[in-house]
């Protein structure tokens, strides 16, 4: 276990505050970073990301950023264009 996988469960033992807000938090980071690793693997930019989705490369950042509250359909078509296929999971 790293140092940083052993300070998140103390910090989550210490505070309940951080522990709600860690995983949700996480979550968010885990879907932008997934996308911009499919974006980095297809070698395609955030400008040609951005021109194929008919927005601007700010859009594609922030996405990649701080994939919060993003939309179902703006998912599907990100795939899409990196030509990948959205699956989503329910555990």
């Amino acid at each position: 276990m790293s140092d940083l996988q052993k300070y998140i469960i103390k910090r989550k033992k210490q505070d309940s505050e951080f522990e709600k807000n860690f995983d949700k938090g996480y979550e968010e980071f885990k879907i932008g970073e997934m996308l911009k690793q499919a974006r980095v693997d297809t070698g395609m930019t955030q400008e040609e990301v951005a021109l194929k989705l008919q927005t601007k490369k700010s859009a594609i950042s922030r996405i990649e950023n701080h994939a919060q509250d993003i939309r179902l359909s703006t998912l599907q078509n990100f795939a899409n264009i990196l030509g990948k296929e959205l699956k989503i999971q329910i555990v």
